[in-house]
């Protein structure tokens, strides 16, 4: 029997990555080491980094005609992502994120074009056949809609035995109050240190007890907090930690925490424990702050 996929819906972008020696200042003129063109975007990354680590993955996501999406849909094909399920709209255009990578730090700032590109929708995820898949991950955006995506996995969980049920986590990244209503969906829930700190918060631990009676019964709230680490905390109230696994030396964070929550959810759809997931996704996401890109991490 063909093993069941792992579904990624989110956000894919086309990256353009420029490496200096150190950040411009202002009214300068400065020349990049190098330039590439990656495929980026949360949803989109994970799908990568899941299908290096050996799941059978698919993308949920939004794309527009042009060779912005044919860059970008090539580049999925070739780390064998499923797009059945990606969405080609009629409006807009995929969004684009100029990245200004720092060589000697390995820090990264990025400026993100936003080009009025619908995201899926309700409706569209009404198309998915939830049979074919274990794990479903939603990357935080929409959430109106992305809320009644999640009902309807739900609903569809609540007449399968506990063996065929889809597992759901979601990934809460920017501090905006319409995504904090997802705090209450999902088995696991990524919470960013963004979100963490604008909600008042010094550390992964002291947000995991603040914002923990938001998630439902029997969840997983999980926090990573850069070069401290990550830590969850779960139903037993026992508050788990994993250190932070840094290179050698930094070269490219871009993608980072998106690297440890694919990580922590093939882990967990191995049938690991939490703690076991937690140092996978620090291992891993810390093998990806050594590399240029994604490829080489396993």
């Amino acid at each position: 029997m063909e093993e069941k996929q792992i579904l990624c819906v989110g956000l894919v972008v086309l990256d353009i990555i420029n490496v200096v020696d150190k950040y411009p200042e202002e009214d300068t003129d400065r020349r990049c080491l190098s330039q590439r063109w990656q495929r980026g975007g949360n949803a989109s990354n994970s799908c990568t980094v899941l299908s290096l680590l050996g799941a059978r993955c698919a993308f949920m996501g939004s794309l527009a005609p042009g060779h912005v999406a044919d860059f970008v849909l090539d580049d999925l094909r070739q780390h064998s992502v499923d797009l059945r399920y990606a969405v080609l709209q009629t409006e807009g255009s995929i969004p684009t994120s100029t990245v200004i990578v720092n060589e000697a730090s390995g820090s990264r700032t990025i400026l993100h074009a936003y080009r009025n590109l619908p995201d899926v929708s309700a409706k569209d995820f009404e198309k998915v056949d939830l049979t074919r898949f274990k794990w479903i991950h939603i990357e935080g955006r929409n959430a109106s809609e992305q809320v009644k995506m999640l009902q309807r996995i739900d609903q569809y969980n609540a007449k399968q035995p506990q063996a065929q049920r889809v597992r759901v986590s979601v990934e809460i990244e920017k501090p905006r109050e319409e995504l904090f209503q997802l705090f209450s969906y999902g088995e696991v829930v990524f919470v960013s240190k963004d979100v963490a700190k604008h909600l008042g918060f010094q550390s992964a631990a002291e947000a995991l007890r603040g914002l923990y009676s938001r998630v439902r019964k029997g969840a997983t709230l999980v926090c990573a907090w850069a070069e401290e680490g990550a830590d969850a905390l779960g139903p037993d109230g026992q508050l788990l930690h994993s250190d932070a696994f840094p290179p050698p030396r930094v070269v490219d964070t871009l993608g980072a925490g998106d690297t440890f929550n694919a990580s922590v959810i093939f882990s967990l759809s191995k049938g690991n424990s939490m703690q076991e997931a937690l140092r996978f996704g620090c291992q891993v996401a810390g093998r990806k702050c050594g590399l240029q890109g994604f490829e080489g991490i396993v």
